[in-house]
């Protein structure tokens, strides 16, 4: 059994997409970050780090999306979601962890100064410096689009969600990520993608804010996540 602890407006929406690409059942059980419920005694339990997301498989605790995504696409190698080509594979981690690294904690210092400076007269700069490398890394990410259909090339991998996650965050923080022409075309090839009806929203139109709306085809499990500011 597949149970995936997430928070909407979390970086857990990649792993939440590639559950939801690999057609297989599962149980999704909200972690409320914005009250404290990552840090309560049952979900310690399941992740000492406090961290979304986890995921249980069969009772064994899987945390950090580079992981779990890349068992999700070992797991169920019939649905082609990671290269088979062992060099590419890499390739695709290593992306996986620059997010999880550095374009996450980029955005981290925007919404959370206070996580890596002391005192409030510091969080104006830290602010500053995070809107700058937070943009500069999605600038980075739209440069990978061009000339692709998808973030590895020609074909759809489980990278590609957890590049949905900073563009929802870049229009959540007001950046202008419609100057982004690639990334922003590529958004719109995923919010197209045909998946399973996820049965835990009940959302029928998938809205990016001043990105315009789109037909509930890929991701209705996006829509909360994204417009949920992240914690």
């Amino acid at each position: 059994m597949l149970t995936l602890y997430f928070s909407p407006g979390a970086c857990s929406l990649a792993s939440h997409i590639g559950l939801e690409e690999t057609g297989a059942p599962y149980e999704a059980k909200p972690i409320l970050l914005a009250k404290g419920q990552q840090r309560t005694e049952e979900y310690q339990k399941i992740n000492p780090r406090g961290k979304v997301p986890a995921l249980s498989v069969d009772g064994k605790i899987l945390v950090e999306n580079t992981a779990i995504l890349t068992y999700l696409a070992r797991r169920f190698p019939e649905k082609k979601l990671m290269p088979t080509d062992p060099a590419e594979e890499a390739r695709g981690i290593g992306t996986m962890c620059w997010f999880s690294s550095i374009v996450h904690p980029s955005y981290q210092r925007v919404n959370r100064p206070e996580r890596f400076a002391e005192g409030e007269a510091a969080h104006a700069g830290v602010k500053e410096n995070g809107r700058k490398s937070f943009w500069a890394n999605c600038q980075e990410i739209d440069s990978m689009f061009r000339g692709n259909e998808w973030i590895m090339g020609s074909d759809y991998t489980l990278v590609d969600p957890y590049a949905l996650v900073f563009y929802g965050w870049g229009v959540r923080g007001g950046f202008p990520m419609k100057e982004l022409s690639a990334y922003t075309a590529w958004q719109e090839r995923m919010m197209k993608r045909p998946t399973r009806t996820f049965r835990h929203h009940s959302f029928t139109q998938a809205r990016f804010s001043n990105a315009g709306e789109h037909p509930r085809k890929v991701v209705a499990i996006v829509v909360s996540d994204l417009m949920t500011c992240c914690r």
